[in-house]
This record gives C-alpha cells, sequence and structure tokens, in this order.
C-alpha cells in the first residue's frame, strides 16, 4: 500500500456476538484493558526493534517484527468511541485520530456538531502530543445537492475534520444508487 495503511480500532459491538460466541470475555472494562495492551504491543513490535511485554492479558518474549511500517513513527491508529463515553477518548488522545459516533444520535445520523466540538475538546485537554490527528465523521450526504452537502460538512471542516467517511449501507438504497453516490465523488 505504500505507507497509506490506517488502522482503525474500537472496543467492537455487539459484545455477546463479537466475543461472547468465541469465548472471549464482553465485559466492556475488560476488553478494553485488552485493547489498550494490544495497541502498546503493536506500537512496540511495529518500531521494529527487539521488544517484549509482560501486561495482565498478553505476554510476549522479546520478539523482532520486520520488516517495519513504511509509516513514521508507525501505522497511524484511529480509535472509534461513542460520545459521551469518555475512556475512549482518552484512549485516542493518545493515538493519531478519532472516529467518534454519538449514542444520542445513532447508527444512521450524523453526529451533531456540538457533541463533535465536545468530544475533540476533551481530546485535545488529554492528548500529551502536538503531532497530526485526524477527526474522522462517518455519515450521509445527499450526494445530489452539491450545496447542502458543503454545507452540511462546513462546522466538521471548521473543527479539523480530516476524513469524511460516506455509508453505504443496504438501507440507504440499492447496489447501483450506491455505486452512483460513489462515483460522485467527495461532498466537500
Amino acid at each position: 500500500c505504500g505507507g497509506r495503511l490506517i488502522l482503525g480500532v474500537g472496543l467492537g459491538y455487539p459484545p455477546r456476538s463479537e466475543f461472547e460466541r468465541f469465548g472471549e470475555d464482553a465485559d466492556a472494562k475488560v476488553r478494553a484493558r485488552k485493547l489498550d495492551e494490544g495497541l502498546a504491543i503493536l506500537d512496540g513490535l511495529w518500531s521494529g526493534e527487539p521488544f517484549t511485554f509482560d501486561g495482565e492479558h498478553y505476554h510476549l518474549k522479546e520478539t523482532t517484527f520486520l520488516p517495519r511500517p513504511v509509516q513514521t513513527p508507525r501505522i497511524p491508529i484511529w480509535i472509534a468511541g461513542h460520545w459521551p463515553n469518555k475512556p475512549p477518548f482518552r484512549r485516542a488522545a493518545r493515538w493519531d485520530g478519532v472516529f467518534p459516533e454519538s449514542v444520542a444520535a445513532g447508527w444512521e445520523q450524523t453526529m451533531p456538531v456540538e457533541d463533535v466540538r465536545a468530544a475533540m475538546e476533551y481530546i485535545r485537554v488529554h492528548r500529551e502530543s502536538d503531532a497530526p490527528f485526524d477527526l474522522v465523521i462517518g455519515a450521509d450526504t445527499t450526494g445530489t445537492d452539491r450545496e447542502r452537502d458543503r454545507a452540511h460538512l462546513a462546522p466538521y471542516i471548521e473543527m479539523g475534520l480530516t476524513w469524511w467517511v460516506e455509508n453505504l449501507r443496504p438501507t440507504r438504497g440499492t447496489f447501483e444508487q450506491m455505486r452512483a453516490r460513489l462515483r460522485l465523488g467527495p461532498p466537500g
């Protein structure tokens, strides 16, 4: 991919079907600790240097993972989370980007601007790095009314939106309708 890879992570949902069916603990706090350890392991392995890890859930003997990723210092990591739950946003502050969703808005609505603003302010307070940070929003645009779509995106862009992910799902239309939407390109 020539350095274009981005890793998106989150706790996973719904826990019963994504974890319990496979014999894993579905408890959100346990999954969060496992996620944090897994991210620490990836960060260490992607360094290309000898790495060991001894955590609560995972243990690695010294190993060197090669080849190193093209990106430096490593492959960017985006954290997904549901606002106003704070832990995923503290986690996002430690990494490279956030893909926030709103508990109140639900899956098929754009996260309200005021919620994104609050989440980004929370991340800024907890961020210890001045490295670039991606804000990723996923939702729908009309795909037909360019001015309306641009107006819809404007407040997110003002907050630092770096990626817009257009939701393409069966409830939104036919396969051909979704292909047509893709052909129109970005809304902004």
